[in-house]
């Protein structure tokens, strides 16, 4: 063996002898101590630094080496590297500024349940792999579906469960795959290319994405248009008659996905009624309430997700306003049995007695991929950390912010909010009083549009703001998204006093013409 050290680099020898153990406890726990200062720095410095990043594309590979250090490098020097080329090119989601999208809340908890789950680093695809990871995820689905009054068939509790998932776009995927073959299951599976899936033209994209991958017909894929008279929700009348129309031309109803907040205006659709037309054709219904349903552990919003009894699966994204880090999307299904028939596999080498049994949850067949993080660890350390009065009294705090920037709107005539606000969420714009003569005409509205958006474009230039745009009704609205966990009073004014000094350079500018 001696001599096998011939035949190497002495540096590349002493390196080895160096970093001998990559899990040293002593030298993890040095690492550690400096990792956790430079993020506490961070977010204690946070201000500092534009809330949108200001970079251009392909700066960071002018930056960087252009290949990877043949020796250790020092933590330190790796984070210096950090602070000067990675954190400029960041858009800072967690600064007080970020109205943009949706909130993307952090908190001590949430951070410190994603070290204990990196820290264990278990893989927990069944029960087997580790009955912790299992279990807790049992035990705090039916916690957080119990704090939302979800009905006992959705529950552990009742005959239903919970899964964590990555991402909404995974939960309609992984429903949209079990309604699939549960119908093909009945008409053949020659006839796929019959089945139909509906929502709103408000509805998210991950619904499209979902019918796209699960081998739906493009053709078949119905995005039904909404109107400002509904508050942009989806009409059960309209679905009802498109529903009608597809199933005289010989199609099948599969799946409808309703929404409670939707991404460009947070409006919500009518469950109890959706519920009852899909019922009459045998369709799925999935609930997608990835931004608002953490409101719904409130009484006063509870009411906005009255009608999910009649749904067959819910999620809502635990790491939107809800604390929780990236990523946890909670799902919740009336009938497991359907995801674990449409998604299971069972080859020899993960057979054991346990899952044998069928007394143990196995949740690799709930998802889309075996492999998964013990994501439960860090949804229980926020329920844990802050109980639900604090968790209802910080999510009212961002209803309340909201409230007083939606006020701040109203009172200037030369604004007007264009949708009501029902969350934390203000749709906003420059009113079409204060830029045209005639706003009925077409091309009035179309410079209306226009000037909005060079005023969010101006907005977001300065770095000291960040928001979001949507077009609903052919309008250009400004997006306030109000949810970012270090926001107070103080960044609500300010950035209402930023909207309104850029929309005086925007307007002078546009008066000059």
């Amino acid at each position: 063996m001696d001599s096998l050290k011939f035949h190497h680099d002495p540096e590349e020898n002493y390196s080895y002898s160096h970093m001998a153990n990559p899990l040293d406890p002593e030298e993890f726990r040095r690492q550690g101590h400096i990792m956790i200062d430079f993020i506490a720095d961070y977010y204690k410095n946070i201000e500092k630094y534009p809330v949108r990043s200001q970079v251009q594309p392909g700066y960071l590979r002018k930056s960087l080496p252009e290949s990877a250090p043949l020796h250790p490098e020092a933590i330190e020097t790796i984070l210096r590297d950090v602070h000067d080329h990675i954190v400029p090119g960041i858009t800072h989601w967690q600064s007080p500024s970020y109205f943009a999208y949706f909130p993307s809340s952090g908190s001590i908890a949430g951070f410190l349940g994603e070290m204990l789950s990196t820290g264990f680093n278990v893989v927990g695809f069944n029960w087997m792999s580790s009955p912790a990871a299992t279990e807790l995820e049992n035990i705090v689905m039916d916690w957080l579906g119990d704090m939302l009054q979800l009905p006992k068939s959705l529950l552990f509790s009742g005959n239903g469960g919970g899964v964590l998932q990555g991402t909404t776009c995974e939960a309609i995927v992984c429903t949209m795959a079990a309604a699939r073959d549960q119908i093909l299951s009945r008409i053949g599976r020659d006839n796929i290319g019959r089945l139909v899936v509906y929502g709103s033209d408000q509805t998210h994209s991950a619904l499209q994405k979902a019918s796209q991958i699960v081998g739906i017909n493009p053709n078949n894929f119905r995005a039904i248009k909404t109107t400002k008279s509904t508050e942009f929700a989806l009409s059960p009348e309209l679905l009802r008659l498109i529903i009608c129309s597809d199933v005289e031309k010989g199609l099948v109803p599969l799946f409808l996905c309703a929404t409670v907040g939707t991404t460009s205006t947070t409006s919500i659709d009518p469950l109890g009624e959706l519920c009852d037309v899909a019922k009459d054709y045998g369709m799925w219904v999935h609930v997608d309430a990835a931004y608002a349903g953490s409101a719904c552990i409130c009484p006063e919003f509870r009411h906005l997700i009255e009608g999910v009894e009649g749904a067959n699966s819910f999620s809502f994204n635990a790491h939107k306003w809800f604390f929780t880090t990236l990523d946890c999307c909670c799902l919740w299904v009336k009938n497991p049995s359907a995801l674990i028939d449409s998604l299971s596999t069972n080859p020899e080498f993960l057979k054991n007695k346990a899952s044998d049994s069928k007394k143990v949850v196995d949740y690799k067949d709930w998802q889309i991929a075996l492999s998964r993080r013990f994501r439960a660890l860090k949804l229980w350390l926020v329920l844990r950390s802050y109980g639900v009065v604090n968790l209802r009294n910080f999510l009212r705090s961002h209803v309340n912010m909201a409230e007083v920037f939606e006020k701040l709107v109203e009172e200037n005539k030369r604004f007007e909010v264009v949708v009501p606000r029902k969350f934390a969420m203000v749709c906003f714009r420059i009113s079409p009083s204060a830029i045209s003569k005639d706003p009925s005409d077409d091309n009035e509205n179309v410079m209306i549009n226009e000037v909005n958006c060079k005023l969010l474009e101006a907005i977001n230039a300065s770095g000291n703001v960040y928001m979001t745009h949507a077009v609903v009704g052919g309008i250009f609205v400004l997006r306030c998204a109000i949810g970012a966990t270090l926001t107070k009073g103080k960044h609500i004014v300010m950035a209402w006093k930023e909207v309104q000094g850029h929309a005086d350079a925007v307007l002078r500018m546009y008066q000059s013409f």
